[in-house]
């Protein structure tokens, strides 16, 4: 009556305690050969893991990313204002791809579509190889014929089927296979790793997709110093084309009167009208040039792109379950899920017989 008094009240003294710990390790031990049974049975499925289960090939690739040396045009820029040139219009994309902002940009579907759809070798895409390990084919048999359709032809013809193909392929491998990550966040160190159980696969994709990144990083940072370099190239030469006829032209004037006479200003009036094209197209074309210059300069500041660190070399880092591992954790899993179900089979027994 004492101990339902004190279980009623929601109290428990340190003996009683004791006395229900022991209970349960008394119960335990009454049913050791479940429990070996258990542990044998886990021992046995961690060591048949360890044998069987595939090793899954690790590819990885740190860079880290240089943005375009603005910080050093603060010289230049104040030169610059005094010819009238705005350095900042000519600037490019500099915050565009900084951080985790390239970090998404190695998980988006069309960087991911384009390194699936390259080569792999002369023969296969990485798609089909991807398909061909994963056995993609013969999971899907039963809603698409992966096997008739060519992803080696031209993007804007693919079939819906072949465009929801690639789109599901995609998103396996951004869950599954795909990881991007900065070792630590005070650094701009970047890592892109791609895990497979094919090694070769693995190193292919993780250089196709790095590659990928890199040029249409490289392509959009330096866009607008490139439309703009454009520009005014195409300006210079116009502007240099002009000149000439201008020189031509009062070359061609200079000749028609070789010894123009002091007193009759008509006669010098064509030469005259001539030299004066001949300087305003001149300081045209020296403004033009130096603009070009300095644009030159801001194109090449913008240029580097990604500093690669380490890329992936064969034989790839691996990770698989050792027969001491997979032993061990057998056990382990197993010894808890049968004490476990012991512990609540009692507690329903009780409850049963209680009610």
């Amino acid at each position: 009556m004492a101990g339902s008094k004190h279980f009623t009240d929601n109290q428990f003294t340190f003996k009683e305690v004791i006395q229900n710990f022991s209970s349960w390790i008394s119960y335990f031990i009454s049913k050791w050969k479940i429990l070996v049974l258990a542990g044998l049975l886990g021992i046995g499925l961690g060591a048949l893991v360890s044998i069987f289960k595939k090793p899954v090939f690790i590819a990885t690739t740190s860079f880290v990313l240089e943005d375009g040396d603005t910080g050093g045009m603060g010289g230049m820029s104040g030169l610059a204002s005094l010819v009238g040139v705005n350095l900042g219009s000519m600037g490019g994309t500099s915050g565009l791809f900084q951080g985790d902002n390239i970090m998404e940009l190695y998980r988006s579907e069309r960087m991911l579509n384009e390194a699936l759809l390259s080569p792999f070798d002369e023969n296969q895409l990485l798609i089909d190889r991807f398909i061909e390990f994963e056995k993609i084919d013969k999971k899907w048999a039963s809603k698409v014929d992966i096997k008739s359709m060519d992803f080696s032809i031209a993007r804007e013809n693919f079939t819906v089927s072949q465009d929801s193909v690639v789109k599901e392929v995609t998103q396996l491998v951004r869950e599954n296979q795909l990881s991007v990550a900065k070792p630590d966040r005070k650094l701009t160190i970047i890592q892109v790793s791609v895990a497979s159980k094919d090694e070769a696969y693995a190193k292919v994709f993780n250089e196709r997709l790095v590659e990928n990144v890199n040029e249409f990083y490289r392509e959009t940072k330096t866009k607008k110093t490139s439309e703009n370099l454009a520009i005014l190239q195409s300006q210079a030469d116009s502007v240099r084309k002009i000149l000439d006829a201008s020189i031509g032209a009062f070359a061609s004037a200079t000749d028609r009167v070789p010894n123009a006479n002091p007193l009759l200003s008509s006669a010098t009036i064509e030469t005259k009208k001539r030299q004066i094209d001949v300087q305003a197209t001149g300081a045209v074309y020296e403004e033009v040039v130096k603009n070009l210059e300095i644009a030159k300069v801001n194109h090449r500041n913008n240029s580097p792109l990604i500093q690669i660190i380490d890329s992936p070399r064969l034989p790839l880092d691996r990770s698989d379950v050792s027969l001491a591992k997979g032993i061990v954790y057998g056990l382990v899993i197993m010894m808890l899920l049968s004490l476990g179900w012991l512990y609540f089979r009692r507690l329903f027994q009780k409850h049963v017989q209680e009610s």
